[in-house]
């Protein structure tokens, strides 16, 4: 078991269940999954630009992106049905716990004046979505060979009920959300 994996199974289960006052195990929330997107709109003049992304991707976590077309034509973005506009990863199981692990002790600190996660981007029914501005955050990436600066979306999908207790899960997972200062 992964480190991040083994902090939930031993901590985080049982400290989840006191607060909520979970009768059953399953009760508890987990993470089911994490998806990671990457756009790269401007592909369709330079093909090569959609392998390299492929690879960082790839390298960042573990695991082979699958390709994301267009489904239909639009003439003032210059774009066809069908076009490689972007690639993803669905993580899950183990790869899921490293790339957590990766992301909350390694990644996000590394990011220039980081204050923390926004405390707004959890979608209502128990998944948070995050943002991030340069793939040059993760230690696989290195800084001579990267082409273009690209943004990637990042999304924790739990199987929460609510934001507070996707909150707390994410919390004791050790994800550095923002504080909040003056008590507002």
């Amino acid at each position: 078991m992964l480190r991040l994996e083994e902090k939930y199974y031993g901590e985080v289960r049982r400290r989840l269940s006191e607060k909520f006052g979970y009768k059953n195990q399953m009760q508890v929330p987990r993470v089911l999954k994490v998806t990671v997107n990457v756009g790269v709109g401007d592909a369709r003049e330079n093909a090569k630009l959609m392998e390299t992304t492929l690879e960082e991707l790839k390298a960042v976590t573990g695991q082979k992106p699958v390709i994301t077309k267009a489904k239909q034509s639009v003439a003032n973005f210059k774009l066809r049905k069908n076009q490689a506009v972007g690639c993803f990863v669905t993580l899950r199981r183990a790869r899921m716990w490293a790339f957590l692990d990766k992301l909350f002790n390694l990644a996000l600190p590394r990011v220039r004046d980081f204050r923390g996660v926004s405390e707004k981007a959890f979608d209502g029914r128990g998944s948070y979505n995050l943002g991030v501005r340069e793939q040059l955050i993760f230690p696989e990436i290195k800084y001579d060979k990267v082409e273009r600066i690209r943004g990637m979306n990042i999304s924790i999908v739990t199987t929460a009920k609510n934001d507070i207790e996707c909150r707390e899960l994410l919390t004791e997972l050790g994800m550095p959300f923002r504080k909040v200062e003056g008590g507002n």
